[in-house]
């Protein structure tokens, strides 16, 4: 097998990262020439063009994004290989990339990394937000948060479980007073709902002795994110299943009403998945314990 220059991929990867050679220059203090003759050996070598460039574009190609995240998962090993031979560090520093669905960074995170960066002045936090299926090792994520009903699949990754929610079933006050009040889950079935899609608009209640059944309203309006849920439900179009911690605040402001109190909607379990070497970075164990810590204060 041929060596390549990883320096050359290390470049490589800066280049993509800060998306163009000038500014990975400045970060890196080096002139834009040497960047761009490493990137013209690394494509000679790979015989592909990485990045289509010009005066006016830089887009990375199909095969540089490919590369890149090989290349971005390997910096993040030598990070953890470089911390195990110094020790553990007096005081946790590097980046730690963190990657969860835009409900839970927008309803959980938003207000805590920022706290979390001034309480770690060392640490640089990179946040993605999305709500595509990740793959936490190839896209190099030292941790992930993911929200579900059902257990998780058995995989490589170190799973944590951070918090159980319910789920509260909503409304505004105007549709109930329009529609009528639901006293008991089959009610639900002459009400509209708002839903995640077609094919889930069947849900399953539970009430505090442990009872279980299912309801399904009828299909008014489909969103699957938590926000345009709200606001449908806060629009008077319908009934909504939303998380407790979400709603918890618009009930209390009068902009949404609970029904069925009773009941919840179903349970939530959030858990933070961590890749093992990488949950060993004093960085990635230090914004780890924070989080876990901050989930725990909620409950």
């Amino acid at each position: 097998m041929k060596k390549r220059n990883l320096n050359d991929l290390y470049y490589f990867a800066q280049i993509v990262e800060h998306r163009g050679f000038a500014a990975a220059s400045r970060a890196l203090r080096i002139p834009k020439s040497t960047l761009s003759k490493r990137l013209l050996e690394l494509e000679k070598e790979t015989g592909t063009r990485l990045i289509q460039r010009d005066t006016r574009n830089f887009v990375v190609t199909e095969i540089g994004e490919e590369i890149y995240r090989h290349a971005a998962a390997m910096l993040i090993e030598a990070e953890a290989a470089e911390n195990v031979i110094q020790g553990r560090l007096a005081e946790p520093s590097g980046t730690v990339r963190i990657t969860a669905a835009v409900p839970v960074a927008q309803q959980k995170l938003a207000p805590l990394l920022p706290r979390l960066a001034i309480a770690y002045p060392k640490i640089r936090i990179v946040m993605n937000a999305t709500d595509r299926y990740v793959d936490v090792i190839q896209e190099g994520f030292d941790i992930a948060l993911r929200s579900h009903r059902a257990p998780l699949a058995d995989s490589n990754l170190v799973q944590r479980r951070l918090a159980v929610e319910a789920n509260w079933l909503v409304a505004s006050a105007e549709y109930l007073a329009r529609v009528g009040v639901p006293a008991r889950p089959e009610d639900l079935a002459e009400h509209d709902g708002i839903v995640i899609s077609p094919s889930q608009n069947t849900w399953t209640l539970e009430d505090g002795r442990g009872r279980k059944t299912t309801a399904s309203p009828r299909p008014r309006y489909f969103a699957d994110e938590a926000v345009l849920l709200y606001e449908a439900a806060k629009a008077g179009l319908g009934i909504a299943n939303l998380q407790s911690p979400f709603c918890a605040p618009m009930i209390e402001s009068g902009e949404l009403v609970r029904v069925l109190a009773d009941w919840t909607g179903g349970m939530i379990t959030t858990t933070m998945l961590m890749p093992h070497r990488r949950g060993q970075l004093p960085s990635v164990s230090a914004i780890a314990d924070e989080l876990a810590a901050a989930f725990s204060a909620r409950r």
